[in-house]
């Protein structure tokens, strides 16, 4: 996850890490994918001086990854298109080079052939927090962890 953050550039935005074990099984370069395209799409789709959020947790054997932004009001009606391929929300991005919408049809993608659960959520004041929960497993190195 930390990997996917030094990997873009959140100039103008504050970001708040906290990275705990969480250890799952799966494909390596499609979780990286999955993580990548979350914090991108959270760095994107945000506002000048905003903030991006990761966190990464185990609870009640579950492996979750929590990537939240505070970008524009997004409706709740809206929640669902998201996901599907070549939709995106009418807002301005923040940066020119704003994607096909695609990021978010890939994470639900992954995450479904990763038997991991998917939510998303509006957040009152602007912004999009994403939740993936994976199946967790335990005496797993710490090298193999999201």
């Amino acid at each position: 996850m930390a990997d996917a953050l030094r990997a873009h550039d959140p100039a103008g935005i504050e970001s708040v890490v906290s990275l705990e074990p969480a250890r799952t099984a799966g494909d390596p370069a499609l979780l990286e994918r999955l993580a990548a395209n979350l914090v991108s799409n959270a760095i994107r789709h945000n506002v000048y001086g905003g903030r991006i959020e990761l966190a990464t947790y185990t609870r009640s054997e579950r492996a979750i990854l929590v990537v939240a932004n505070t970008g524009p009001l997004v409706p709740n009606g809206d929640l669902e298109r998201l996901f599907q391929p070549f939709e995106r929300f009418s807002s301005t991005p923040r940066s020119s080079g704003d994607g096909v919408g695609l990021g978010l049809a890939i994470v639900e993608a992954i995450a479904t052939a990763h038997e991991a659960r998917l939510a998303a959520r509006a957040r009152p004041g602007g912004g999009l927090e994403i939740r993936v929960s994976f199946c967790a497993l335990r005496g797993v190195p710490a090298g193999d962890a999201l």
